[in-house]
């Protein structure tokens, strides 16, 4: 009884040995962006969401969130790619991601508006999120 306990708990351990999740976010007045990277063995999700409020700039317009995640594939050095499907539609939004030591940018494709409309987007306007340790 004790034994298959222990290899129970030990192939528990031994399966989240191999997983990792990564928290970025940047907050830019009212703007807050969000970027979460989990790898599980040789699979890694991506899941981006922002939160806008209107700044001085944008007075007038409406508040927004959105959100995006799927399936990342690596397509350099410290550098991922997500693609999404609009739901029902042929529109792609592409998101590329450079991780650095301290950080990630984001940028986007157009066709992401779909996903995020009005003054809310998931590119990091070059700025970079803070990796939260």
């Amino acid at each position: 009884m004790n034994r298959n306990v222990l290899m129970g708990l030990a192939l528990l351990v031994s399966g989240s040995a191999f997983a990792s999740t990564e928290h970025y976010v940047m907050r830019d007045d009212h703007h807050v962006h969000h970027l979460k990277i989990t790898t599980i063995d040789d699979e890694t999700t991506v899941s981006m969401d922002v939160n806008f409020e209107p700044n001085a700039a944008e007075a007038g317009r409406e508040p927004c969130s959105a959100a995006i995640s799927g399936e990342a594939r690596k397509t350099g050095e410290n550098e991922w790619l997500l693609k999404k499907q609009a739901t029902g539609q042929a529109y792609y939004c592409e998101l590329t991601i450079q991780l650095s030591e301290t950080g990630a940018k984001v940028e986007q494709t157009p066709d992401c508006g779909y996903f995020a409309a009005g003054i809310c987007h998931f590119d990091s306007d070059g700025k970079e999120l803070t990796r939260v340790e």
